[in-house]
């Protein structure tokens, strides 16, 4: 039989969930992806390494063990994916040019320790720790450390030592990266410099490990983007209730009668800095802290569909006091935790 032809672009979301992955005629090199691939390698040229990670499509981010490549999420390599990917999951990971490439700055980091077995080597272990430890299923961050540098939310550095040093690569990586002046004082320092050492000893050097195997391709996938995600829905607990549901239900509108009025997650967007900068005067909490907890804030008013139900100065006031109650609880109850 011969293969259909799909025009992603003209499909209704119910056509696009019942296809298998397997299914969607996407390939990374004829989409913008491929750029921004090529930019990863010319950052990495301009650093004096000759390494190449290669990369491919699958149903996530990730860099596998034992493969020195990077998996990239199929969603961004179609327009149309993309809108079907926040529809489902209310955001679309890696979306704008300059998420997607501190992303993969992240995933050239695992990629390259796999490339040179950097975690064999004594100093990874002395100063990243013990890479034997089982990846747990939530983190529990500590937004006040200094022992490891900021580069994707949630201070995702703090939930292993492989993504602790992935992370210090991105950032030591970024062309631009005054890194030397912004972690002055951090204990993190020593984990860039001995990046640093790592990166100047591969440099110019071939890679220990040189498999080009690509770890789930979208051609083997056959579970269908329906299932798909069901499955992630299921793991980030999108249909479970949010310590905010309450709170922002009483500061925010979610009836009918309120539909013309400006969403909350436009509003919250907009007053974003503005919040931060007071709550962060009055709190003396970093401003990153505040800013996760303003983000996490947005994401659940817009699963909601919460508006603007009243005069906008009061509603931003009670919102720099719910951010303000929300970020010290953070802080000092350690409840939140962070699904990996």
């Amino acid at each position: 039989m011969p293969k259909r032809k799909l025009n992603l672009a003209r499909m209704s979301d119910d056509d696009l969930l019942d296809l298998r992955v397997c299914e969607l005629p996407l390939k990374l090199k004829d989409t913008p992806l491929q750029e921004r691939v090529d930019q990863l390698y010319d950052e990495l040229a301009q650093r004096g390494i000759t390494f190449r990670p290669h990369c491919w499509l699958s149903d996530d981010w990730y860099s596998p063990d034992g493969i020195p490549g990077i998996a990239i999420p199929f969603y961004l390599a179609h327009p149309r994916l993309m809108r079907l990917e926040r529809q489902q999951l209310l955001e679309v990971e890696g979306g704008t040019k300059q998420w997607c490439m501190k992303i993969l700055r992240h995933e050239a980091g695992h990629a390259i320790d796999t490339a040179y077995r950097l975690r064999r080597k004594a100093a990874f272990r002395r100063v990243f720790g013990r890479v034997s430890q089982p990846y747990r299923e939530y983190y529990q961050p500590m937004p006040s450390s200094r022992d490891y540098v900021l580069h994707l939310e949630m201070w995702y550095a703090q939930a292993h030592p492989l993504e602790d040093f992935a992370e210090t690569f991105a950032v030591w990586l970024r062309p631009g990266s005054r890194w030397r002046t912004t972690y002055k004082d951090w204990p993190a320092l020593k984990k860039l410099e001995q990046v640093d050492r790592f990166m100047k000893a591969v440099a110019g050097t071939k890679p220990v490990v040189t498999s080009r195997r690509a770890d789930e391709p979208l051609s083997r996938i056959r579970k269908t983007l329906r299932e798909h995600y069901a499955s992630k829905r299921r793991h980030y607990g999108l249909d479970i209730p949010s310590v905010y549901d309450a709170d922002l239900r009483r500061l925010f509108d979610g009836s009918i009668s309120s539909r013309r009025a400006p969403t909350a997650a436009a509003f919250l967007s907009k007053v974003r800095g503005e919040i931060r900068r007071v709550v962060a005067r009055w709190t003396g909490e970093y401003t990153y802290t505040i800013d996760q907890v303003i983000q996490e804030m947005i994401e659940r008013c817009r699963e909601m569909e919460l508006r603007v139900g009243g005069p906008a100065e009061d509603v931003k006031r009670d919102a720099m006091i719910l951010v303000a109650v929300r970020t010290t609880h953070f802080m000092h109850e350690g409840r939140h935790r962070v699904v990996v």
